[in-house]
């Protein structure tokens, strides 16, 4: 794996390759529904059972893809949710993605068992960075295995991340069978950049989504990622982008 990776990124930096495939050379984003790309988003620690009923709510209302809501209150919105169409995602291993991989996995299971349709994980960023590429693989993969079926999106969060580290994550991540690569927690020193989308998606190519999260708080502001090459945006302003 890290043979690959160096050479993946001495392809991209040395300009040999450009891109995958980027989203405009395989087809123009749909911009006519912003609200079938937004995760409509509640994840402070201090979220009470009224606010994500809110949340819960407001998706039904504005047909967004999905609430996003930690773990706890997983159970609470599928009850809300079923038979709207409005998926349930949750958090994993969030926000520091320093949690082992068997607890990752055993926090996957319950929550789809508690009613979860998507799951969106933390990847280990400590072990990215130390270059243990093979522990990240098969943290993911263990997610993966553990969702058994059910989408998986992996935060590499990018503000703390180098660009080759950027490209490290998303190999790794379609490597291990992820459904996304994801750019934030929206907890750390940053959140969702173009030129991060724009590098993702270029990484992935067409087949695995990219998620943008983290100040994406206009309307302006989604169609700019979206452009980019996001498929999906994590928001708790969702009401505001699609209203604007």
């Amino acid at each position: 794996m890290p043979d690959l990776v160096s050479q993946v990124i001495s392809e991209i930096f040395s300009g040999e390759i450009s891109t995958v495939v980027s989203p405009q050379e395989s087809q123009k984003p749909d911009l006519s529904n912003l609200a079938k790309y937004i995760d409509h988003t509640i994840l402070k620690p201090d979220a009470t059972e009224p606010q994500v009923t809110k949340i819960c709510e407001e998706a039904k209302e504005y047909k967004f893809a999905s609430v996003c809501v930690n773990p706890f209150w997983v159970k609470h919105s599928a009850n809300l949710l079923k038979g709207t169409g409005v998926d349930v995602c949750t958090v994993i291993g969030f926000p520091l993605g320093a949690s082992s991989t068997a607890s990752k996995m055993d926090e996957t299971k319950q929550a789809i068992a508690d009613g979860a349709t998507e799951i969106d994980m933390v990847i280990n960023i400590g072990a990215l960075k130390s270059q243990n590429y093979q522990m990240v693989l098969e943290d993911i993969k263990g997610v993966v295995k553990a969702a058994n079926g059910t989408l998986v999106k992996v935060i590499i969060e990018t503000c703390l991340l180098t660009d080759e580290e950027k490209i490290q994550a998303c190999i790794l991540s379609a490597e291990a069978k992820a459904d996304y690569v994801k750019t934030s927690t929206g907890f750390s020193t940053g959140g969702a950049l173009e030129e991060d989308i724009l590098l993702m998606r270029k990484i992935v190519g067409p087949k695995i989504g990219v998620k943008a999260s983290g100040g994406v708080r206009t309307r302006e502001d989604a169609i700019k990622m979206i452009n980019a090459g996001a498929t999906r945006i994590g928001a708790s302003a969702g009401i505001k982008i699609v209203s604007s």
